[in-house]
């Protein structure tokens, strides 16, 4: 109540600020001579926004969407509500004119492209390839029930009703596909607000979402071409789906490629502010370009240009950090104020229209309903399972409103059509968050569902899984080959780009980068679950000082640098210069890896036997899902060796309570990844003495720990880390943090 005071207190100031605003510029003979203003485009921007995130707020906290109260806005400053209490004003605000019209518009259109773009970036391929089989069905019988109602629905509404007359079979199409789509943003949004986005039937109903989203847009695109034709041309709508496919075709194959290295391009070439974003930008509008010049609309390059960034292996989250603030900040209160302006409700005043409109939110909600409710079914899920998804994939929110306005602009619909889909859309979005909660409260969590949202969580909450892209400076040397072979086992668990920096002269080969390669491929295999192609490995030669090269480097964005320079201990003891000034030119996580042993005759090939090192530090942890992530890579066996102070023996039991939840941790985590680790618990108050011990009597030939950069000293990790480094006579990597 106190917020509601709160919003209508600053509502009504802001409301009047800008009437009196329009009203002064209108006074002053602003945009009398027939031409459009600018004074009231920034009032209509102004009021949009202020009202938009005033109402958005609102809805929030009753748990709507945001995107709902800026609908409303629109509704509310529109002739629906402002136009029918006080029409003077309304005009004021929102001139009737053309000129002044296309001017909001235009910043409308640029914001559906905008809106479609986020909407690919946040589509889960992966997702939907894990479920594919309960996600097709669900979409095949989601789409086809309530398409087929709203077809049926245009091809027998009156005439008077029609944009087009003549044009019947276009409108029906375009209902047809109104009342089919899904919101994705909408449903993702609940269904990740409950914590149901990684359950069983809430990746179901994302990846139905999803699946559903994208048949519509080259539904649409189809449509579009159709009514562009005017008339039923075999030829041209074959054209217009040859087109289509062959164009989400390349796209989706050859395109990927592309897209990440103009991502990696921009990112890496450019000095200037925002280079990627302009990259994506631009990018966006060639795809949309492309569309239309194949006869299909601009919607499906931009949703096709996020689907691709999306799934680039870099700066994904910083791009979509930086886009969401401009799109969620300016586009969307643009483009979903004006929709709500362009609903005249007081339509629904005529009692015809209220049960037309009335009898389409019915046919919607229960073909909808039905459809995804027999596709669960068909698919294998449970009875209460289908529930929830039919509940879930009823929200048509801001996918319907976008579909809505296309609609409107190629004249497939007229301004009742509209109004009544906006309706629909309003109630079918406000009604679905509690509904979907009833139905997901009654899913009980259990079985093999729990195992593996158990495994999920450890794995995306840790280390390796927060990993997007890692840069090598190594020599040609056995460390350097080592350090790149453990870069591509890293690489590899999760489909990292990888950037080598070779240290030295020029040559023609390219052996780190082979190094990591191969040691990528062969940690990918037998994984069922990778699905996203090759590493991506590039090899920069820099003659220039190690510190130098890394710092230039570095700048361009990299989450871990793994170094492998010789030498890697210095004469008198501690990192050797080169190590050390490459070390302190990167400010995040580093590994450093010195080969011994075996690994200095064959680097690449030898065989690997895994100590890691743990103490029930944050450091020692991520050290130990290095480990695990090497061992898994390399079929190799681990051992997992904790040093306490406190353990009065060498049995778990001897441990304290955080340090033993700290252990079996680590253990756990391990076995999720397919390994029986071994566990040695040591107290000892010579800790680098244990761990060389350990490391000879269990045949180790790689120590791994997570160590902890000294304040201050970018290149000093504390007396154990330099012991074991001059001692060891087997391989080392320590990662840094």
């Amino acid at each position: 109540m106190r917020f509601a005071r709160a919003s209508t207190a600053l509502f009504v100031p802001a409301t009047l600020s800008a009437i009196l605003t329009a009203g002064t510029a209108q006074g002053a003979g602003i945009g009398s001579g027939g031409g459009p203003s600018e004074v009231v485009l920034v009032v209509q921007i102004v009021l949009l926004l202020t009202v938009g995130r005033l109402l958005g707020e609102a809805m929030l906290r009753i748990g709507q969407p945001a995107v709902m109260g800026q609908l409303l806005a629109g509704i509310l400053l529109g002739p629906s509500f402002l136009g029918a209490l006080w029409p003077e004003a309304q005009h004021w605000l929102f001139p009737p004119g053309r000129d002044q019209k296309a001017l909001l518009d235009g910043i409308a259109q640029l914001g559906i492209l905008l809106l479609l773009l986020m909407t690919g970036m946040e589509t889960d391929l992966a997702l939907v390839r894990r479920v594919r089989r309960a996600a097709l069905s669900v979409s095949v019988t989601g789409v086809a029930v309530p398409f087929g109602c709203g077809f049926l629905l245009g091809w027998f509404l009156p005439e008077a009703m029609l944009p087009h007359p003549e044009l019947r079979l276009v409108t029906a199409l375009f209902l047809g596909t109104a009342l089919a789509i899904s919101s994705v943003k909408i449903v993702a949004m609940v269904v990740r607000e409950m914590n149901f986005l990684r359950r069983n039937v809430g990746q179901v109903i994302v990846a139905s979402a999803i699946i559903d989203d994208t048949i519509g847009w080259v539904i649409i695109a189809v449509i579009f071409s159709l009514a562009q034709a005017g008339t039923i041309d075999p030829w041209e709508i074959g054209r217009s789906l040859a087109g289509t496919l062959v164009f989400l075709g390349i796209s989706l194959t050859v395109g990927r490629r592309l897209v990440f290295r103009l991502i990696r391009w921009a990112n890496d070439s450019l000095r200037s502010e925002a280079a990627v974003i302009t990259a994506i930008l631009v990018l966006m509008g060639v795809m949309a370009l492309i569309t239309q010049a194949i006869g299909v609309h601009t919607v499906l390059g931009a949703f096709v240009a996020g689907l691709l960034v999306g799934q680039s292996p870099i700066l994904t989250k910083r791009i979509d950090g930086q886009l969401r603030g401009i799109v969620t900040a300016l586009f969307a209160p643009i483009f979903f104020g004006l929709a709500g302006l362009s609903a005249d409700l007081t339509i629904l005043r005529d009692p015809r229209l209220l049960l037309l409109t009335l009898g389409l939110i019915a046919i919607a909600s229960l073909g909808k309903f039905a459809g995804a409710f027999a596709g669960g079914l068909m698919g294998g899920l449970r009875r209460s399972e289908s529930l929830a998804l039919a509940c879930g994939m009823n929200a048509r929110g801001s996918t319907e409103v976008i579909v809505a306005s296309i609609g409107l602009g190629m004249g497939a619909l007229s301004q009742d059509l509209f109004t009544m889909i906006v309706a629909m859309a309003l109630i079918t979005t406000l009604a679905m968050p509690p509904t979907l909660r009833w139905a997901l409260h009654r899913l009980p969590l259990k079985g093999e569902e729990k195992e593996r949202l158990e495994r999920e969580a450890a794995e995306e909450s840790g280390f390796v899984a927060n990993l997007e892209r890692l840069l090598v400076a190594a020599d040609d040397g056995p460390k350097g080959r080592f350090a790149a072979r453990l870069a591509g086992l890293v690489a590899g668990s999760r489909g990292m780009p990888v950037t080598v920096v070779r240290l030295g002269a020029a040559t023609d080969e390219a052996v780190l980068a082979g190094a990591v390669t191969e040691a990528a491929r062969g940690a990918r295999q037998g994984d069922e679950n990778d699905e996203s192609g090759a590493v991506e490995v590039t090899e920069l030669v820099r003659e220039a000082p190690a510190a130098e090269a890394v710092g230039e480097e570095a700048a361009k964005g990299y989450d871990l640098l793994i170094v492998g320079i010789d030498p890697t201990v210095a004469p008198d003891g501690g990192l050797a210069d080169a190590v050390a000034g490459a070390a302190e030119r990167f400010d995040g996580p580093l590994a450093i890896a010195a080969a011994r042993g075996s690994h200095r005759d064959d680097p690449e090939r030898a065989a690997l036997s895994v100590l890691a090192v743990i103490d029930g530090t944050r450091a020692a942890r991520r050290g130990a899902e290095i480990a695990v992530t090497l061992a898994r890579g390399a079929g190799a066996p681990l051992t997992v060796l904790f040093l306490s102070e406190a353990a009065g023996t060498r049995r778990l039991t001897g441990l304290g309570t955080g340090e033993s939840q700290a252990l079996r941790d680590v253990l756990d985590l391990a076995e999720q990844a397919g390994l029986q680790a071994h566990a040695q618990v040591r107290a000892t108050r010579a800790p680098e003495h244990e761990i060389l011990r350990q490391a000879r009597a269990g045949d180790h030939d790689l120590i791994v720990m997570g160590v902890t950069r000294r304040s201050g000293e970018g290149a000093a990790f504390g007396p154990l880390a330099e012991t074991v480094l001059e001692a060891s006579d087997r391989s080392v990597l320590f990662l840094a943090s």
